[in-house]
């Protein structure tokens, strides 16, 4: 053992250097400091303000960071703003009529949603950092406003309350957002994975869907509950009252919107043409209710719409015992969903046009414009798909569109509300249905079944939790399935059993590479995973099931049994104390089997730990090696060179080797 030592360069005795060195030791606070700005601060949001010299460029480079209009407005041309124009027009006819129609979904004034599209999006382009995101209302979180504040607030008995409620809920929800990202802690939004996303967005989809067939048939009852036994049970017994002119008007508008998309989506350069088109259903079935008098016949409208600017609604938050928390839940809840859909939306464009968006920024800009929007009677808003679509495809460059659009609703709130007192409630349905049926993302959850079964199962946990349940245990299922994997991944780490590659000093696992060969007397596993007290006693069992099917195999083969154990720790990051002690029981244990354990390519903080825990010095610093091939190298030398009558070159032992 000695001569293989020494051949190696690195052995533990003689005062000779360690094969894999001791990092410098750095104090407490320098390493707490270290852990704490990768957590937090991973994207060092503040170089951009060290780098400027002088007080009053770093403060510039500050203002500039918290409000990034101040980046591109000095630069913007007439050119930039011939395309802002267009984009936010564009978008601006389609803001109306969802605003309109998702204000109702919340079970709001209808006004409500063109105040959301006014005062929001003022904010998000002072303080936004997306060029491509238009900013308002969303069927989703409507939904869910909707459905979770109609538990205990009517709407139809006490509308006065349940405003006040949901505008409290939106100023939480906006406390919360800005919260998240001033503290940077947008890493939580990130527990909601991608399957859990997609699932979600098609059950709330489909039970958005499902919610408009109240107007879609006419009835003026309707159940308040989310699920499909409940939905469909409240249609179905309600048959005697359904009206064949809502039916016929309503399928007829749905089938002009779906087709208007398909045709978009055929021909991009004509996008125009599904943007305008609920806007166009909308006057089309305004004017055939005046004209026909349809009211007087089953079709709903909307009646009349108050008009003027968003009024201030800071004395309406309600504070109160029995509604507080109802509002601080609702506000949660609906927060995080509006934060998920935003950011993807505003990343996946960025990523379009290839530039960065700062997620916390965000998450600030967005919690601002809900806070101001609560103050000025709108309720939650986000960067909905669906416009951000449109705003891309209509060419805006800057935030500018935004505010394009916002001048656009400033226009209709004060001149234009009394057009929509003839709009049938039918057609705002047909707009959502045709909305949502574009959430409803099927490629995707295929894509996941062939990918990935488990991410598959968590993306149909989702769906059907919100389709059968509700919109809040959907969301609950997707979460803790998603967490439960997490925390299997964490407590059932993969081990590897790893084997030469011929005539290299290479080793790959041996269940994907068919060409790596087993070293005789040596056991290579490989730990991919940190390893801490939630899976420390399931590595020790596992290795040691590792070392017996191998002493299984080695005894019916008729070969050497095993002599060593390499552990491969390139994988894991980071080992606590559980980890330690598994490590150290698990070298007495291969002692008292006549077994030797070998650490190979060990990282920083591992040596650190089992330097401070003993653990390094009982397991030797002669077995702990920079790779698996030096570490496999000296353990077939050492057993080779005990043989009697072997003859090796001690000089350079590792040439000789597998």
């Amino acid at each position: 053992m000695g001569s293989g030592s020494a051949a190696n360069g690195g052995g533990g005795g003689g005062g000779a250097a360690a094969r894999v060195p001791m990092p410098p030791a750095k104090p407490f606070l320098e390493t707490l400091g270290g852990n704490m700005k990768e957590t937090f601060l991973p994207d060092d949001p503040f170089r951009v303000v060290r780098r400027e010299r002088g007080c009053g460029r770093r403060a510039a480079a500050a203002l500039r960071y918290v409000f990034p209009f101040m980046e591109w407005a000095p630069a913007y041309t007439l050119g930039t703003l011939k395309s802002d124009l267009i984009a936010g027009i564009t978008i601006a006819s389609l803001a109306i009529p969802q605003g309109i129609s998702y204000a109702k979904l919340a079970n709001l004034p209808p006004v409500l949603g063109l105040y959301s599209s006014f005062v929001p999006p003022l904010v998000y382009a002072m303080m936004g950092s997306s060029r491509d995101l238009a900013v308002g209302t969303v069927a989703v979180a409507s939904l869910l406003i909707g459905s979770m504040l109609s538990e205990e607030v009517s709407p139809v008995d006490d509308p006065a309350l349940y405003l006040h409620v949901a505008l409290t809920a939106t100023f939480f929800a906006g406390v919360f957002q800005a919260l998240l990202g001033i503290f940077r802690l947008g890493f939580i939004v990130d527990f909601l994975s991608h399957a859990t996303i997609v699932g979600f967005m098609g059950g709330a989809a489909t039970v958005v869907c499902l919610q408009q067939l109240k107007g879609m048939f006419g009835l003026e009852h309707f159940t308040t509950a989310t699920d499909l036994v409940s939905v469909m049970r409240s249609v179905f017994s309600q048959t005697h009252l359904w009206r064949w002119e809502s039916v016929v008007m309503g399928c007829g508008f749905l089938f002009f919107l779906l087709i208007t998309r398909f045709f978009s989506k055929r021909r991009p350069r004509f996008f125009w043409i599904s943007a305008a088109a609920p806007l166009t259903s909308v006057i089309i079935g305004s004017l055939l209710v005046y004209l026909t008098h349809a009211e007087n016949h089953g079709i709903q409208v909307i009646g009349y719409l108050k008009k003027g600017l968003n009024p201030l609604s800071a004395t309406s938050l309600n504070f109160s015992s029995p509604y507080m928390m109802l509002a601080l839940k609702t506000g949660i809840i609906t927060g995080v969903i509006a934060l998920a859909e935003g950011i993807a939306v505003g990343r996946s464009f960025a990523m379009f046009k290839n530039y960065h968006i700062d997620g916390n920024k965000e998450m600030i800009a967005f919690g601002t414009m809900n806070i101001v929007g609560s103050l000025t009677s709108c309720y939650l808003t986000t960067g909905p798909f669906s416009r951000s679509a449109v705003n891309y495809n209509a060419g805006c460059k800057t935030a500018m569109s935004n505010v394009i659009m916002s001048v656009a609703v400033m226009i209709t709130l004060l001149l234009l509300t009394p057009l929509f007192h003839y709009t049938p409630l039918v057609v705002l349905s047909a707009i959502i249905m045709s909305a949502m049926l574009g959430l409803i993302d099927y490629p995707a959850a295929i894509h996941l079944w062939q990918v990935d079964k488990v991410d598959f199962c968590v993306c149909l946990g989702a769906y059907l939790g919100v389709v059968f349940g509700s919109v809040e245990i959907g969301l609950v299922v997707a979460v803790g399935i998603s967490i439960m994997r997490v925390l299997l991944f964490v407590a059932r780490p993969r081990t590897t059993v790893l084997g030469n590659i011929p005539n290299t000093m290479i080793y790959r696992r041996m269940d994907q590479y068919t060409a790596a060969q087993r070293v005789p007397g040596v056991l290579v596993l490989r730990i991919d995973s940190p390893i801490y007290f939630t899976n420390a006693s399931y590595l020790r069992e596992r290795i040691s099931r590792w070392i017996d099917d191998e002493e299984d195999q080695c005894k019916e083969k008729g070969e050497m049994g095993v002599q060593y154990i390499v552990l491969d720790m390139g994988a894991v990051g980071s080992i606590d104390t559980s980890g330690t002690s598994m490590l150290d029981e698990l070298r007495k244990t291969l002692d008292r089997r006549g077994l030797q354990i070998v650490l190979a390519n060990p990282g920083s903080e591992i040596m650190k730990k089992l330097d401070s825990s003993k653990v390094l010095e009982a397991i030797g610093h002669e077995w702990i090696f920079p790779t698996v091939g030096e570490a496999v190298a000296e353990c077939d030398f050492v057993m080779h060179s005990q043989k009697p009558g072997m003859v090796m070159d001690s000089g350079t032992p590792h040439e000789n080797m597998v």
